[in-house]
């Protein structure tokens, strides 16, 4: 028997809060808006993050913490907005 499935459904956040609990606890991500190819890493030893243009480190940012992740624009839109519609190409958990 084959099992098929959406591995960017099985991916997607369904949830901002979905969203913070992942990246709280240390997740990295790979993200996909409107063209646009990027990631979320942590940053440091505390609750910072780091969102990032992929393969250009030169546009790197740092957030205080998750929560304050979500006011990342990409494109025109801010994260919070899009979060559960963008394509998540791979994450830790």
């Amino acid at each position: 028997m084959q099992y098929c499935y959406n591995a960017d459904e099985e991916l997607r956040f369904k949830t901002k809060a979905e969203f913070i609990d992942v990246l709280s606890r240390g997740a990295e991500i790979e993200l996909m808006w409107k063209g646009v190819h990027f990631g979320i890493v942590p940053e440091g030893a505390g609750d910072e993050v780091c969102i990032y243009l992929w393969n250009q480190p030169e546009t790197e940012q740092i957030f205080r913490d998750a929560k304050d992740a979500l006011e990342y624009q990409v494109t025109s839109d801010r994260l919070g907005d899009v979060i559960t519609q963008v394509t998540v190409i791979d994450r830790s958990f």
